[in-house]
């Protein structure tokens, strides 16, 4: 197979045939990468968040190599191309238990942007979306003294608080009592704290524990290898016979094989399976870079889910996530 017919200038012209060739060859290896999970440290970890983008601009590619008469380039685009929105759609198409025959949750994960996020609109999400369980990221004193005194105790009396200055603090709050059961902080520096709770009318004593998730971002070389070693480290079980929700700020995608190992590990992504999944979280506030999905709620394959909703909070540059979750019924 030729890229072109000899004699023929314009399909013959290198410079088309070229840069066709680069581009495809470019595809190709992005999409060898994300299929074989090969990202690893910076800047390939934060260029994978991408994928949905580069997928769609595969798909534009290949009819424009058609048209340019570059075959082998076209062959290789399909190819590219395939394996990209292979990666990509599933998590637009609903597969979830959404209710699992047991008492309900609604779980809201929220980055309030170090404590920049308008305390009466997440109030009102609390109290409108009828929200049980509350993940706050980026949560410092005195955005929950505001908190406090605009009535979140009366809405959800219990709390976990690991509270700090800056971007370093996370807190859980909840309708029933919580437990503090420590904290899956890493080297990132942002706690992560993890709140013990007994849900009444679920299967065997209804033990849940909510983590509070915020892995740092992989913004240089540093950040990147933390944010690894905190990913792996929520891949770790839960104690025996408590079911464990993931709820937070993950600084990952989808196309991140290290989320795609929390996954494996033993959670679903309550977006995904909802057919949410490319809904984005983050950034809001206008900024000028593509939107992704990094905010995610990751429940045990157990329990059911239902009810997404992405809600922009001014204030902050991450939208809060809302998903309503089901565990099995008692026995």
């Amino acid at each position: 197979m030729t890229e072109s017919a000899p004699g023929d200038g314009r399909r013959g012209s290198w410079a088309v045939t070229v840069p066709t060739g680069l581009a495809a060859a470019g595809f190709a290896a992005f999409a060898l990468v994300r299929a074989l999970g090969l990202e690893s440290g910076f800047p390939l970890v934060p260029v994978l968040a991408y994928t949905p983008y580069v997928a769609a601009a595969a798909v534009l590619a290949v009819p424009l190599a058609g048209v340019l008469r570059r075959w082998v380039s076209l062959a290789v685009l399909a190819v590219a191309a395939a394996v990209l929105v292979a990666a990509v759609v599933p998590r637009a198409v609903p597969f979830a238990v959404t209710h699992a025959g047991g008492p309900a949750l609604r779980v809201m994960t929220f980055n309030a942007l170090g404590g920049g996020g308008r305390v009466d609109e997440v109030l009102a999400l609390v109290r409108d979306r009828e929200v049980d369980v509350l993940a706050l990221q980026e949560a410092t004193p005195e955005l929950l003294a505001d908190l406090s005194a605009a009535g979140l105790d009366d809405l959800l009396p219990y709390v976990v608080d690991h509270s700090g200055p800056g971007a370093t603090g996370s807190t859980v709050h909840a309708s029933l009592p919580l437990a503090d059961a420590g904290s899956l902080s890493g080297p990132g520096g942002f706690a992560m704290p993890v709140a013990a709770l007994e849900v009444p009318g679920a299967e065997y004593g209804g033990a849940v524990e909510v983590v509070s998730v915020h892995v740092p971002p992989p913004v240089d070389p540093r950040y990147t290898a933390a944010w690894e070693a905190e990913l792996a480290g929520l891949a770790a079980p839960a104690p025996e016979g408590v079911r464990r929700v993931l709820a937070g700020d993950f600084n990952a995608t989808l196309d991140h094989a290290a989320l795609r190992g929390v996954l494996d590990a033993g959670y679903l992504d309550a977006a995904a399976a909802l057919g949410g999944g490319t809904v984005p979280t983050w950034p809001a506030l206008g900024r000028p870079l593509p939107p992704v999905v990094i905010d995610h709620v990751l429940v045990d394959p157990s329990m059911g889910v239902d009810g997404l909703e992405v809600v922009e909070v001014t204030g902050s540059d991450h939208r809060a996530v809302l998903v309503t979750v089901t565990l099995p019924g008692g026995r």
